[in-house]
């Protein structure tokens, strides 16, 4: 059994989605709130043949826990997640965790994401504010108060960190693990006025762009090469027959 080719294969397939892993955080650079993807690889051995060949595995999708920077907007309604922590919102698709803080109040009082999702509480209730009572205050610990009055808080979550992630409009994951509510907010919590930004460093997916399309053209020329060198072993092979 000729390996040869079907480790390139192997590779190509492995690197071509590493590249869309890195073209999806490129694209989200400036997306609020967003986690940088990244995909894992593995070898395993095939021994199908007199020798044992290694392949590359499709790898695995992940997303980076990683904070993003803050920026400060002053807007009473935008809350940044110190620490591990994830908003919640309610969506079609049921629960979903979010980095994104930015809300809006209507005008019967729902808070709610900018993508029109009710903001939960750490019971998984929609929160309700006063729409007469002005501008909210949002504590550390994610308390909502209008003028005396404590209103709700925002619910913090956190997800087990062996938990894999499936994507939801962008700044959203939905975990294949159940997430717990935060009760230590020592080195979790809010930090109202401020938005987190997006955990991708532009200039580092670039590098490894430049470098995933070199590794890919040095794979495409060994196959080529290999591809060569059998061509021209197949007269020789079949004149000594």
């Amino acid at each position: 059994m000729q390996g040869a080719p079907y480790v390139s294969l192997s590779a190509q397939l492995t690197l071509e989605r590493r590249l869309e892993s890195l073209a999806l955080n490129v694209a989200n650079m400036n997306t609020v709130g967003y986690r940088a993807a990244g995909v894992s690889f593995h070898t395993y051995v095939s021994r199908a043949g007199a020798d044992p060949v290694d392949y590359a595995t499709a790898g695995k999708d992940y997303v980076t826990r990683t904070e993003g920077p803050l920026e400060r907007t002053d807007n009473p309604l935008d809350v940044a997640v110190q620490g591990e922590g994830f908003l919640a919102i309610q969506t079609p698709a049921g629960t979903v965790y979010t980095r994104d803080g930015r809300m809006r109040m209507k005008a019967s009082g729902e808070l709610e994401s900018l993508a029109g999702h009710p903001i939960l509480d750490a019971g998984g209730t929609p929160l309700i504010l006063d729409p007469t009572a002005g501008p909210p205050v949002i504590g550390g610990d994610g308390m909502i108060t209008q003028g005396i009055n404590q209103v709700g808080a925002l619910g913090l979550f956190q997800i087990d960190p062996g938990a894999r992630f499936s994507r939801y409009e962008n700044s959203g994951v939905i975990p294949d693990r159940p997430a717990s509510p935060i009760l230590d907010f020592n080195t979790n919590g809010i930090v109202q006025g401020h938005i987190e930004g997006s955990n991708v460093n532009p200039i580092m997916e670039m590098a490894k762009m430049m470098t995933i399309q070199r590794a890919f053209e040095s794979v495409t020329g060994g196959s080529e090469k290999n591809e060569s060198t059998l061509k021209d072993a197949l007269p020789i092979l079949g004149g000594t027959s």
